[in-house]
């Protein structure tokens, strides 16, 4: 029998061989003849696989779950888990993946438009359902050939943190600052203090190494080394990695959070695993300073720009931020470019002050 009913389920399940081999699934339905046309459309499928080459389909929402299961190891599975489910979700209308539509992509970013995301976050979505697509295909299925939608991404002005700024910031998460509704520093229960403490911290490392928010979410105390005071920092984005010095304040944060560690991370869940992005509280604590319009990437910006302010060149730069290509740092060539003027202008000046005192020397003689 091909249908069956089996005992404990409200359901129908489909059973039978082919090719020597048993398939068995539940037809998550009680009409038995709508379990016999579904039995009826797998084998015709099976056949037309083993038969006719056919690549098998797959349901849209497992498609989209089965790309996001694949990124799990990645420091921006969260933010990456958090698109690809919003993307099913919106594309629910259609049952198999490869039944998408470029129409259907292009009314996924309207979508997102009429909801004021920002273009660079409609990008990062879109890029979520690209590479479900591509994940698809590269495991065997059906997949559409769709054209993205494109979308500009207005380069605008390089943000950094002046130092006034970068005070102001660190007073709006000064573990020890007063909050309105939490009791004084001393009296505080020790989970939050060690909450506050970790956003402090935080904002340290990201500020001193030019490291990015997922490479400081995923370090480990193995990548530490106190003796040299360096840090080995794994850049999971361009498959490099790079050794980074200590700033007096790294070492500090990283000695006093290594006398009480309990994990084998640095920065830790609840669970003692690898810190989640926390963007809501960055969010939080860039409004508390006043500067709304920065974000995490903005003190990678800030250290990246200080280093070049201060006499270091673009290729030292992409070594110390730990880009793949000196294409991506050539956005602070503008920085370099106006320090290169401010030497010019020194170089002339001393020369214009030896040539003036020269003149003088000849008049007098």
């Amino acid at each position: 029998m091909a249908i069956v009913k089996r005992e404990g389920s409200k359901y129908l399940y489909i059973q039978f061989q082919y090719g020597g081999k048993n398939y068995i699934k539940s037809s998550k339905t009680t009409d038995k003849a709508l379990a016999e046309k579904l039995e009826s459309n797998w084998r015709k499928q099976l056949i037309e696989q083993c038969q006719l080459g056919v690549k098998p389909t797959i349901e849209t929402l497992n498609a989209f779950k089965a790309y996001s299961a694949s990124k799990k190891t990645i420091a921006s599975h969260y933010v990456v888990n958090l698109w690809a489910m919003r993307a099913a979700d919106f594309f629910s209308y259609v049952p198999f993946i490869h039944l998408l539509q470029s129409r259907d992509l292009e009314n996924f970013k309207v979508d997102m438009e009429r909801k004021s995301y920002s273009n660079q976050t409609i990008k990062h979505a879109l890029n979520q359902v690209g590479g479900t697509i591509k994940y698809a295909k590269r495991m065997g299925y059906q997949t559409p050939e769709v054209e993205m939608p494109s979308i500009k991404l207005s380069k605008g002005r390089l943000r950094y943190l002046t130092i006034e700024e970068e005070q102001r910031l660190l007073e709006a998460v000064d573990p020890r600052r007063e909050v309105k509704g939490l009791a004084p520093y001393d009296e505080r229960i020790d989970r939050i203090r060690t909450q506050m403490h970790d956003i402090y911290d935080f904002f340290i490392l990201l500020l001193d190494t030019g490291a990015r928010h997922g490479e400081i979410c995923t370090l480990e105390w193995s990548q530490i080394n106190f003796t040299n005071r360096s840090v080995a920092l794994w850049r999971s984005k361009v498959n490099n990695e790079s050794i980074l010095f200590m700033t007096d304040r790294v070492n500090e944060v990283l000695s006093r959070r290594y006398a009480s560690r309990h994990s084998k991370y640095v920065f830790t869940d609840s669970k003692g695993g690898a810190r989640k992005h926390i963007n809501m509280t960055f969010h939080k604590a860039f409004q508390r300073a006043g500067l709304p319009d920065c974000s995490a990437h903005t003190l990678r910006h800030t250290h990246a720009t200080r280093l070049i302010q201060n006499g270091m060149n673009l290729y030292e730069i992409k070594e110390i931020l730990g880009h793949a290509d000196i294409k991506t740092t050539m956005r602070y060539a503008h920085i370099e470019q106006a320090q290169v003027s401010r030497k010019a202008v020194e170089v002339i000046n001393k020369f214009n002050t030896l040539s003036n005192l020269s003149h003088l020397g000849s008049k007098r003689t």
